[in-house]
């Protein structure tokens, strides 16, 4: 079968193979990929991984040949999961507790965008609790964790402040959130709990705005920069308040469950997917170069024939 796989002799890092077909253990489905969603992670993992490696995590397609023990749906039915990696090549096996059957209503691109980002920002928030009547502050807001937080927040009752530019405000309200603002310095009041995903100036003026007792998620570093932390940036004013950190890798079981999750509330018109940029994955230096220019919000899919 074909796959991306790693080559430092191309310009792009990456090329075209013929690569063994999976064999998949007894809880995994055989799946035929249909599209594929990129993710900022993929970027750094890009410059990690050895040659030969296959990346790629959000996958959608049709399973070919259901799991041994009997878990997981049946032969044809089309499903979305979420892989370590391989997933960048015209088949995949995915462990069955890690997939979810794609309902009628959504598209196979919508699908493609939930698995990382999707259960990233569903599971960010529950470190938060019972969100109901919280206030909520939301860094890097435009990127697709970001937009899912807002509405999944809005969704449990939240009150949601967005940190983003301004050309994102008037999409970023019409998804929830009541306010939007370009720098959390501009934010107004205290936040019982705050996802973070910036790093640097940004981690640092989230300790000023969380409230006592609240919590900071940090679920990534977008800037690159390294935050001093003392314990007099917590006390006066923000005490109790715990920063912690988030991946999604080590977030325990049930992602097929949380991925199920979402995809009713996209079905059901509740939760909004941006794809905007659709490509064949012929053209995954082209989709490579917009993710890493940062030149659109929402998600990039790669359309596998």
């Amino acid at each position: 079968m074909r796959a991306l796989v790693m080559s430092p002799d191309s310009t792009t890092g990456l090329k075209f193979a013929e690569v063994d077909e999976p064999q998949p253990l007894a809880n995994e489905a055989l799946v035929s990929v249909h599209a594929t969603s990129l993710n900022r992670g993929e970027l750094r993992l890009l410059t990690i991984r050895p040659a030969g490696w296959i990346p790629g995590q959000d996958v959608v397609g049709i399973v070919e040949r259901a799991a041994a023990d009997g878990t997981g749906p049946a032969v044809g039915a089309r499903i979305v999961a979420l892989v370590d990696e391989a997933g960048w090549a015209e088949r995949v096996a995915a462990p069955t507790d890690r997939l979810a059957v794609v309902p009628d209503e959504v598209s196979v691109t919508s699908a493609a965008t939930l698995p990382v980002a999707g259960t990233t920002a569903l599971r960010v928030l529950r470190h938060g609790g019972d969100l109901a009547g919280q206030q909520v502050l939301i860094t890097g807001a435009s990127g697709a964790v970001g937009r899912f937080q807002i509405q999944i927040a809005r969704e449990q009752g939240a009150s949601v402040t967005a940190i983003a530019a301004a050309r994102h405000a008037g999409d970023l309200r019409g998804l929830g959130a009541e306010e939007v603002v370009e720098s959390i310095e501009l934010a107004k009041g205290l936040f019982s709990l705050i996802t973070e995903s910036v790093g640097g100036q940004s981690l640092a003026h989230a300790i000023e705005r969380v409230a006592p007792g609240g919590t900071i998620v940090m679920f990534g570093s977008s800037s690159g920069q390294l935050t001093p932390i003392g314990f007099r940036q917590f006390v006066p004013g923000h005490e109790g308040a715990r920063l912690q950190t988030f991946a999604y890798y080590t977030s325990g079981a049930g992602i097929g469950a949380d991925i199920a999750s979402l995809l009713t509330l996209v079905a059901t018109g509740r939760l909004e997917t941006r794809v905007s940029l659709t490509l064949p994955w012929t053209d995954i230096a082209q989709a490579l170069d917009a993710l890493r220019a940062r030149s659109f919000s929402g998600k990039a899919v790669l359309t596998i024939a």
